[in-house]
């Protein structure tokens, strides 16, 4: 194999494949290293895709692995196996559902039919650094030299932290997403959640099934199965999680709530993966240096606003702005240079809303959303529903609700703290 490349992609997923792929259409000699065995293979993510980001950094995503299309929005409050719920049907097609081990796949493919190179299963154990330069990437005994590398390995920045460009991870910086995929006919699911065949369903919850622990719930319709998941904080769980993760999601899926769906369906895969907590903390000082850019996870482009997660569409679009960026400033790629990138990240969607909700991660420091809120919600519901003679009046149902559990002070300062960060 040939050693040296205009530029080396490392890690083959989203923004990987986004990079390698823009990258080789404008003509550049690119290598594209992934550990796993396949495109996808060590990715994990909830299952939905938002769709106009990853237009731009791909062609033809009509003839991508979609499953089906999101219509409907659901949002739970659950505490006592009772739930609260909010749900929004609509006629958009947005974003979809599909698996990211067949999506990053086809990605990855699109890059090697342009021209780049993919090879699997190789392990980069850090960067070549030369003189205050990257000049390529060390594998075990081998060395492979490019113009420029881009960084995509994703959340656990291994070759990064190794190299000194980012800090080791901590735990109260680190949320773990875990989730089931449970197989269902496609009939199945058109009727449990009154779904048309390629019409999708997004679900989230929050409440008693992290035990008060900042988190919450998944719930995503493939064509024939469903992705079911929690994600917890790290730092509150290693303190105050009395269960074990698998035991938290046995848990869900045997609730009242969700058992009716998956009584007769079978487990067909089980996966965890970490993700950033606080963005702002975890993004590197720069993403850019002198022969180097990074990009998609590893730099810190994920979006989790309890409502909604957006990884993947994040992912794809800044592994297309560096590839522009590199091809912009071809042949010079001092950190001067690249930092054109920073200013594209900063200009686009992604750097708006990083910054529009980056306040957003203190919401998940206050246990009262996790712990008294959904019991507030709950118990409200039932004074205003379960009658047998007189009618409650709503200011009564909440006023009793409350008593006991949280001030009224208190409320009114939570809510403004929910406002201002969302």
């Amino acid at each position: 194999m040939e050693t040296r490349f205009d530029a080396i992609v490392i890690g083959a997923g989203p923004s990987g494949s986004a990079a390698a792929y823009n990258l080789a259409k404008a003509g550049f000699n690119v290598l594209m290293i992934e550990r796993g065995r396949r495109p996808g293979a060590k990715n994990m993510f909830g299952g939905r895709v938002y769709k106009a980001p990853v237009e731009k950094a791909f062609d033809d995503l009509d003839k991508a692995p979609i499953h089906r299309w999101v219509v409907k929005e659901r949002i739970s409050v659950v505490y006592d196996e009772e739930a609260l719920t909010i749900e929004y049907d609509g006629r958009g097609r947005h974003s979809f559902t599909t698996y990211l081990t067949d999506l990053s796949s086809w990605m990855a493919d699109k890059a090697v039919s342009a021209g780049a190179k993919l090879i699997t299963e190789v392990v980069v154990d850090r960067l070549l650094v030369e003189d205050g330069w990257v000049k390529g990437i060390i594998s075990g005994d081998e060395r492979l030299y490019s113009d420029v590398v881009i960084d995509c390995e994703g959340v656990n920045r291994l070759v990064l932290e190794k190299s000194g460009f980012v800090e080791p991870l901590e735990p109260d910086n680190v949320a773990l997403g875990f989730k089931e995929v449970l197989k269902l006919s496609k009939d199945d699911i058109n009727k449990f959640f009154g779904l048309e065949d390629d019409e999708g369903l997004a679900w989230v919850f929050m409440g008693e099934y992290t035990e008060g622990i900042p988190g919450g719930g998944f719930l995503y319709t493939n064509r024939d199965s469903v992705s079911l998941g929690l994600v917890i904080y790290l730092g509150y769980a290693a303190k105050d999680l009395k269960s074990h993760v698998y035991d938290l999601m046995e848990r869900v899926r045997l609730s009242r709530i969700f058992n009716k769906y998956f009584r007769d369906a079978r487990v067909m895969e089980y996966s965890a993966h970490m993700i950033p907590a606080d963005i702002k903390s975890f993004r590197p000082k720069r993403l850019v240096y002198n022969g180097l850019v990074i990009a998609g996870d590893a730099g810190g482009f994920l979006l989790n606003l309890g409502y909604t997660y957006r990884g993947v569409d994040l992912a794809a679009y800044t592994g297309y702005l560096a590839a522009n960026t590199i091809s912009k400033v071809s042949g010079e790629y001092s950190q001067e240079s690249l930092s054109i990138y920073e200013d594209e990240i900063e200009k686009s969607f992604v750097g708006r809303d990083l910054k529009k909700f980056s306040g957003v991660h203190t919401l998940y420091e206050n246990r009262r959303l996790f712990r008294e809120y959904p019991i507030l919600a709950i118990n409200v519901m039932r004074r205003i529903y379960n009658l047998e003679f007189e009618s409650t009046r709503f200011r009564d149902a909440f006023n009793q609700s409350r008593k006991g559990l949280v001030g009224l002070t208190t409320i009114l300062k939570d809510l403004w703290g929910v406002y201002r960060n969302l």
